[in-house]
């Protein structure tokens, strides 16, 4: 069985930015440790015989396929441009 310290768990504390009272230490010590048993548990199961994958879920892909469209009129898109100029968006400089 893992068991850890309570300076272990003021440390992933102090790591993960919590503020735990002695209470809290004590309840996450508890928690932590048992699942770390239970990884470790996981760890002796014989995986021997499974290949390494990426994923076990199929790869499809949730996109739509390309399709070429024409572009509107230059005019319809600059229609709500605060400002334009030689028929282009204008912008003021970011950059020096």
């Amino acid at each position: 069985m893992t068991t850890l310290s309570l300076e272990e768990v003021e440390h992933i504390a102090e790591l993960a930015k919590l503020a735990l009272t002695d209470e809290e230490k004590e309840r996450y010590r508890e928690q932590l440790s048992a699942i770390l048993d239970y990884v470790q548990s996981l760890n002796e199961v014989d995986t021997s015989d499974i290949p390494p994958t990426a994923s076990v879920l199929p790869v499809d892909t949730v996109l739509r396929a390309d399709v070429h469209r024409p572009e509107p009129p230059r005019e319809d898109l600059l229609e709500n441009a605060a400002e334009r100029e030689d028929g282009m968006f204008r912008v003021d400089a970011i950059l020096d």
